[in-house]
């Protein structure tokens, strides 16, 4: 499915104090990538592709910097390319362009016209 949120980031300035926050207080797991100083989060049941009951997303935390200075909403686009076109001719700005995520995907940022981030997420094509 497109046009839904489909992951959250949130960011922040000692990881090591976020992940033990959300840990306590909610419950999420956390599957840390160093060299990218980055943390996947599991906020419920999660099997391979993802959530396994409705009603909630998984996300990722990262360290506050630039444009990344509080919580972001990423919604799934069939094509990165053509939902910023579609930003862009809608008064939005683009802030990183496609950007391959490992082999799972691509992702994109922008800022709408209010001048909050958003994130872009395509999923690879299944092979």
């Amino acid at each position: 499915m497109t046009g839904r949120v489909v992951h959250f980031e949130i960011p922040f300035d000692d990881g090591e104090r976020a992940r033990r926050f959300y840990g306590s207080v909610f419950g999420w797991q956390f599957d840390e990538y160093p060299e990218l100083n980055y943390s996947m989060v599991t906020s419920g049941p999660t099997g391979d592709r993802g959530p396994t009951e409705p009603g909630f997303i998984n996300g990722g935390m990262a360290q506050r910097g630039g444009d990344f200075r509080a919580p972001t909403l990423v919604i799934a686009v069939p094509d990165i390319d053509e939902a910023l076109a579609a930003v862009e001719a809608a008064g939005g700005a683009i802030v990183s362009g496609r950007d391959p995520v490992g082999d799972m995907g691509f992702s994109a940022y922008f800022t709408d016209p209010e001048g909050n981030l958003l994130g872009l997420w395509e999923s690879a094509t299944a092979g």
